[in-house]
């Protein structure tokens, strides 16, 4: 085979028809969605959304091939005007001359700006296209509202190893079928599958790159331990700093800390640090859960928080990570609160809503004598020369709002206290009636 013959070992395994394809059982199962829509060669526009590896583009061929579709493929990254008016031109060739419908496969849609994924509306609307998209981002925040309502939206997920060894076995027996068998331990293909990480393309590539280092023996060469070893070379992690895998692993740190799941919580912590996340971001969120999650009920949280993010940005890593380890376990176990979350929502709220209310005159400073003559601060009544340093029955809220109460403390942790302090406080407002 000369160099121009080459193929990538992915491209040429893959599938061609729907048995061959591994995972996504939850759209080609009995009876789901993409099974029937293959069965019956009925097409729609539609979006795949899902990590890479995963199947977007041999499932958006195999509806195509199925319906017997002309199949136009684009890649945002290299497309420009004039291949997709090209494409276009050749959609209603296809459809006025032959009545055939043509789809056209966009991969990485979300790179086409606004106007470039609104360019194809028209011919959507008209059906001169059967609009096939492709992303690896949320559709939700990177393709434009008005093409996202006329597509439907098919989420894919990383494959799962079952579905992996299936692709793995199809490898090596495309190598011995062309007379190159090779030789791997159970425990070895294993490391390979999670290398993968749920790539059905990065696991192919791992096996051509393992296929050419083995060593030969005999009539076969044989994969090691070793040989994976080195060609993995550390990328046993998967970390997108741009990405959903990102947020969705944040999301799961902030949550098991919010569900006071110590263990948990360090876990996605040492998986993000360990994927090449900035640890001083990870310090900004930990200081944010320290407030939204746990607040009052243990103000102890914040200042660890703060302190650990300190640490991170005079010591680096690794020495910063084992703070922000004892902040993340100290959140986890503490108390939890959002009283003060909610409170702030809830006046940040009203603040929007009555922004033009103008503050009380008692409430006003009146530093010169014009001020005071328009009674600025007048009558305003300070606390340290009340009853218990408390102006009982004192108004703070604008004069057109009545008094509202935000902040409902939570029965744990130090809240308990403030809750109490706060309820003989409204007693005495209740005793000294209205103001």
């Amino acid at each position: 085979m000369t160099d121009t013959d080459y193929r990538p070992l992915a491209e040429q395994l893959r599938p061609v028809t729907l048995e061959q394809m591994a995972g996504q059982q939850h759209l080609l199962g009995q009876n789901k969605p993409l099974a029937v829509a293959l069965a019956s060669g009925q097409l729609h526009s539609l979006l795949f959304w899902g990590p890479p590896g995963t199947g977007k583009t041999t499932l958006a061929r195999l509806l195509a091939q199925a319906s017997q579709a002309d199949f136009i493929q684009l890649s945002a990254v290299l497309t420009g005007v004039k291949e997709i008016r090209q494409a276009i031109e050749k959609a209603r060739h296809n459809r006025e001359q032959f009545a055939r419908a043509t789809v056209l496969f966009v991969d990485e849609v979300h790179r086409f700006n606004k106007a470039q994924q609104d360019s194809f509306l028209p011919y959507v609307e008209r059906g001169d296209i059967v609009f096939f998209g492709a992303t690896t981002e949320n559709p939700s925040f990177e393709v434009n509202n008005a093409l996202l309502s006329r597509l439907r939206v098919y989420p894919l997920y990383r494959l799962d190893p079952q579905a992996l060894q299936a692709i793995l076995e199809r490898a090596l027996a495309s190598f011995a079928a062309r007379g190159e068998p090779l030789e791997i331990e159970d425990q070895v293909r294993g490391l390979l599958v999670q290398a993968a990480q749920g790539d059905a393309r990065r696991l192919l590539n791992l096996v051509e790159l393992a296929a050419q280092r083995a060593e030969p023996q005999q009539d076969r060469r044989r994969i090691d331990r070793q040989v994976v070893a080195d060609i993995v070379s550390g990328g046993l992690s998967s970390f997108d700093k741009r990405g959903d895998l990102f947020y969705e692993q944040i999301s799961a740190l902030h949550k098991s800390v919010r569900g006071s799941s110590p263990d948990a919580a360090l876990y996605w912590l040492a998986r993000m640090l360990h994927g090449g996340c900035d640890p001083l971001y990870v310090a900004r969120r930990v200081v944010r859960m320290a407030s939204e999650d746990i607040g009052n009920a243990d103000p102890r949280a914040l200042q660890l928080a703060v302190n650990a993010w300190d640490v991170v940005q005079r010591l680096g890593v690794p020495e910063g990570e084992l703070a922000l380890a004892q902040a993340v376990v100290y959140l986890a176990c503490a108390a939890k609160s959002n009283a003060v979350y909610k409170a702030w929502k809830a006046a940040q709220d009203d603040a929007r809503q009555s922004a033009s209310l103008e503050v009380p005159l008692h409430l006003r400073n009146a530093p010169t004598q014009l001020m005071q003559e328009l009674g600025y601060a007048r009558q305003y009544r300070y606390a340290h020369d009340e009853d218990q340093a408390y102006a009982a029955g004192e108004h703070y809220f604008p004069q057109q709002m009545r008094a509202k109460q935000y902040y409902h403390p939570v029965p744990r942790g130090l809240e308990i206290s403030i809750a109490e302090k706060l309820a003989a406080l409204r007693e005495l407002d209740r005793q000294a009636g209205p103001g």
